[in-house]
C-alpha cells in the first residue's frame, strides 16, 4: 500500500508545495498549520467585523489619532490595521505573511514605493523583520517597477492580480520574489466568455496558465516563486500539485485535510528543463500592448483594482463607523 494514502491530501501536498492560508482569520490559520499567509482588504474588511478582533481595529484608530495628522489619519488606521494582522499571523506561521499596499495607488509607482516602505516600517516598529513580510502589489507595469525598486532595498514584494504571461515574465525579469496568478479567476472568465459550466483540471484555463509560468520560469532560471491563487475547486489545486506554493481558502483546506486518496505530484523543476520553450523578450511597450491583446488579463486585472479598492472603502467607512460609535 502506498504509505502516502494514510496520509490527508494536505499533508502530502506540504511535502511537495509550499502551503498558504488564503485568510485573515487567526483560528483557521492555527487548524490548517500552513507556512505562509495572505492578506488583502477583502480578508481584513471580513476579518475586522468580527467582535474578536475589534480590538485591533481600536488600537489602530488609537495609533492613527495619536500621529497627530487628521490628513493621513485613514492611511494611518488602515496600514496600522493590516499590519496588527500580520503580526498576530506570524505567530501562528513559522514563514512569511503578505501585507497589502493600497490598490488605489496601482499606477502610481513613487507613491506605491512610499506606501511599501511604510509598512516596512511599521512592522519593524512592532519588532518583525523585513524578511518575514512580502508587500503585495498589483501586477501593473507600474507596480512591477515599484516592486523592482523594493527588492532593490530588500523589501519583497508579491505581486497579485496576475492573469498573464506577460505579467510574470515582466515580474521575473525585475527580480521580484513571489507572484500570485489567480487560477480561479480567470477560469470565470472562460466560463462566462464560452458558457460552459465548468472545465475538467486538464483543460482549465487558469491551471493552464500557471503552468505555463511555472515551467517557464524553471527552464530559464528564474528565483521568481510561483504561487497559485484563487481556487475555485479542488481539482485546480490537485492539477498544480508540486508548484512552488498554493495559497488556499479555509474551505479548500478542510476538503483536501477530509480526503485521504493518493495526490501525485504533477509540476517539478526537472520535468520543466526538458520543454522546448521560447523566451519573451519585453520592455514597457511589448508589455502594454501584449496585455491589451490579451482581453481576459486586461479585464480581470482592471476588474480586480476596483474590487480590493471597493472593500478598502468598505474597510475605511467601518473604520470612521467605528471613531464615531
Amino acid at each position: 500500500m502506498d504509505p502516502s494514502t494514510t496520509l490527508s491530501k494536505l499533508d502530502q501536498l506540504k511535502r511537495m508545495t509550499v502551503v498558504v492560508a488564503d485568510t485573515g482569520e487567526f483560528e483557521l490559520v492555527e487548524q490548517y498549520t500552513p507556512e505562509d499567509a495572505t492578506t488583502n482588504p477583502s480578508l481584513i474588511l471580513k476579518a475586522s467585523q468580527q467582535p474578536q478582533y475589534a480590538e485591533l481595529m481600536d488600537q489602530a484608530i488609537q495609533w492613527a489619532r495619536q500621529q497627530g495628522n487628521p490628513d493621513a489619519f485613514m492611511d494611518d488606521a488602515v496600514d496600522r490595521l493590516s499590519v496588527s494582522f500580520g503580526c498576530e499571523l506570524l505567530k501562528l506561521i513559522p514563514g512569511r505573511v503578505s501585507t497589502e499596499v493600497d490598490s488605489r495607488l496601482s499606477f502610481d509607482s513613487e507613491a506605491t514605493v512610499r506606501r511599501a516602505r511604510r509598512l516596512i516600517e511599521l512592522y519593524e516598529q512592532q519588532g518583525i523583520s523585513r524578511e518575514r513580510i512580502l508587500i503585495k502589489i498589483a501586477s501593473t507595469w507600474e507596480g512591477i517597477r515599484a516592486g523592482e525598486v523594493l527588492e532593490a532595498e530588500g523589501i519583497r514584494c508579491n505581486l497579485t492580480l496576475l492573469f498573464s504571461f506577460v505579467q510574470a515574465v515582466a515580474c521575473a525579469e525585475a527580480g521580484i520574489t513571489l507572484i500570485s496568478p489567480f487560477v480561479g479567476r480567470i477560469l470565470d472568465w472562460h466560463k462566462k466568455q464560452s458558457g460552459r459550466d465548468s472545465y475538467p483540471a486538464h483543460e482549465d484555463p487558469g491551471v493552464l496558465s500557471v503552468k505555463k509560468i511555472y515551467n517557464y520560469f524553471k527552464k530559464f532560471g528564474y528565483p521568481t516563486i510561483v504561487m497559485g491563487a484563487s481556487f475555485r475547486n479542488l481539482g485546480e489545486i490537485e492539477a498544480l500539485a508540486g508548484c512552488d506554493r498554493l495559497t488556499i481558502s479555509p474551505a479548500l483546506l478542510n476538503e483536501l485535510a477530509s480526503q485521504q486518496t493518493a495526490l501525485p505530484q504533477q509540476l517539478s523543476a526537472e520535468g520543466a528543463r526538458g520543454i522546448d520553450i521560447e523566451r519573451l523578450e519585453l520592455d514597457e511597450q511589448h508589455f502594454r500592448w501584449l496585455l491589451n491583446e490579451d482581453a481576459m488579463a486586461t479585464e480581470k486585472l482592471a476588474e480586480g483594482i476596483r474590487l480590493f479598492s471597493r472593500d478598502l472603502e468598505k474597510l475605511e467607512q467601518a473604520i470612521i463607523q467605528r471613531t464615531e460609535g
